[in-house]
């Protein structure tokens, strides 16, 4: 036998060994597949939210947005003392401290009570020891800062702290603001505890970024755009002191309470805001055109913390001069009284629409048998207000406010109105029977805003009471009420200072009515104008 086939023989045994014997080959596993069940009621959004994750995993996070897109949410407004003020709740602190502020867009700054203001009556306090968060802010020298704010209605003064803040859903933190330690007595009323001002940063007495601004300066906001639908409650029978009060949307608008087109007017200080200031264009009483002065005469700050409507001393002598009968009420400085069988019937432009104000709202009841007093006052009492200087010369306030939808943009500075939906009362801003629908679409990025009326309590010491309607049928009727103004308070805006001395306005006249209890109806809303009065620079 050769060398090879020796060698061959052993793997040729092993071969016919296999060959013989095969090994077990077990079956394949077979895994039965199913879809899983539940998911048809998912969120096709959910796509979305793992194609997210997946750019991120694999180095794509930022291939498709620059920036986080923002949100508009739906904020519940208070509406106090019959359309006196209109208030919303902003959270202060950690863990957050729930406040009622008024919602001022003629001002700046934010402030609420301190726990040491012997001044403050009942107004609720920020609680400092229960906030982890809370910060003194000092000055240049380490000291900390002491700040005034004056009113038209009185005055505050407090330290400047910052904390945590935040109203639905939005926070700033830090954010600036004033811890009041002193208030002019009648200021604010009840559970009340301070102002959020929502104009501009350079009208700030305390030199902070108003809350607002900082949301849409971070990006916060859709939209930099802030909108309102105010409720009218003036001519309800006997309203309580605080009821649903409509809506502010922050970062964008509410398409459901307003219909057609929103007329956008730029700012006259567009390029340095403060005030939403818009120039007036024109007025029309029962109609027809009035004639009223335009230029510096014609400034006008919308402000929703004004419960009525300020004017140049022509131009309201005009606008009451196109109504048969009417006549200054002599106990009221700047009013007007007119005959109750009338509607007054007065518009306003701002450089396209006149926008019609109801009868209710010109109407603030009776002050004798017969006579009403009127919506619109005399801002400046006989003052030369050709000379410029930058404040407005109209204030108006809530008594147009609540018959448009109104949108007050940031960039470019803009207020735009447009004409209340059906479920915001319709043209005549009247609160409607119809119910708003638990989930409404906002623009412009079509998110959904769910809505919830809040529970609240009586806030006011200045009331109402009794039927409206007979006050403006023009039948004689006695309507009981009682009202409450704080002495020497000035129905005029007064200027603002920042930290130093100071006096509360004062010149109010609150001549007696004996006869005639319905007066209570004007004094009640003069008090609302009062508390909520526009902050003029």
């Amino acid at each position: 036998m050769t060398p090879l086939a020796s060698s061959l023989l052993p793997l040729l045994a092993l071969v016919a060994s296999v060959v013989a014997n095969p090994l077990f080959v077990p079956p394949p596993l077979h895994v039965r597949l199913s879809r899983r069940s539940g998911t048809h009621n998912a969120s096709i959004e959910r796509f979305a939210f793992h194609a997210d994750h997946l750019r991120t995993k694999y180095g794509w996070g930022n291939a498709t947005f620059a920036k986080r897109q923002g949100k508009v949410v739906g904020v519940d407004i208070i509406d106090q003392g019959a359309d006196s003020s209109y208030i919303g709740e902003v959270q202060i602190g950690t863990p957050p401290q729930t406040f009622k502020v008024v919602l001022d867009t003629g001002s700046s700054d934010l402030w609420v009570p301190a726990p040491n203001c012997l001044s403050c009556g009942q107004t609720p306090p920020f609680d400092t020891s229960k906030s982890s968060s809370l910060q003194q802010v000092t000055g240049p020298s380490g000291n900390a800062q002491s700040v005034r704010i004056r009113y038209g209605s009185g005055q505050v003064v407090g330290t400047l702290v910052s904390d945590s803040v935040s109203m639905a859903g939005f926070n700033v933190n830090p954010q600036n603001f004033l811890l009041v330690t002193d208030m002019t007595d009648g200021l604010l009323d009840g559970d009340v505890s301070g102002i959020m001002g929502l104009a501009f940063k350079a009208l700030a007495s305390t030199n902070a970024v108003p809350f607002w601004q900082s949301l849409a300066n971070d990006g916060q906001f859709a939209s930099p755009e802030i909108s309102f639908w105010l409720a009218r409650h003036i001519d309800d029978t006997n309203p309580p002191d605080e009821q649903p009060g409509g809506v502010m949307t922050l970062g964008g608008t509410n398409s459901s309470l307003f219909k057609g087109d929103i007329e956008f007017n730029t700012l006259v200080n567009a390029d340095a805001p403060t005030f939403w200031m818009l120039s007036m264009t024109g007025a029309t009483v029962q109609g027809k055109s009035v004639n009223i002065p335009s230029g510096n005469a014609a400034l006008s700050a919308i402000d929703t913390g004004t419960t009525l409507v300020g004017g140049p001393s022509e131009a309201v002598e005009a606008i009451y001069a196109a109504i048969p009968g009417s006549r200054p009420v002599p106990s009221m400085q700047g009013f007007f009284q007119f005959p109750c069988s009338t509607d007054v019937e007065v518009g306003f432009a701002f450089g396209g629409k006149t926008w019609p104000i109801s009868t209710a709202d010109m109407n603030l009841g009776r002050i004798t048998a017969t006579m009403c007093v009127g919506g619109i006052f005399d801002l400046t009492l006989g003052s030369d207000v050709s000379g410029g200087g930058g404040n407005p010369t109209w204030v108006v306030g809530d008594t147009f406010l609540k018959n448009v939808y109104s949108v007050f943009r940031a960039d470019p500075p803009a207020v735009g109105f447009a004409e209340l939906s059906d479920a915001a009362g319709g043209s005549s801003g009247q609160l409607s029977s119809v119910s708003l629908p638990s989930t409404v679409v906002v623009s412009p990025s079509a998110v959904s805003v769910s809505l919830s009326i809040p529970t609240v309590v009586p806030t006011l010491s200045s009331t109402f009471s009794g039927s409206r309607s007979s006050a403006l049928s023009g039948t004689p009727s006695n309507i009981p009420g009682t009202a409450s103004i704080t002495k020497g308070i000035d129905p005029l805006p007064s200027g603002s200072g920042s930290s130093g001395s100071g006096s509360s306005g004062s010149g109010g006249n609150n001549g007696a009515m004996s006869g005639f209890p319905a007066f209570t109806v004007a004094a009640s809303l003069l008090a609302g104008v009062l508390s909520g009065a526009a902050l003029l620079a």
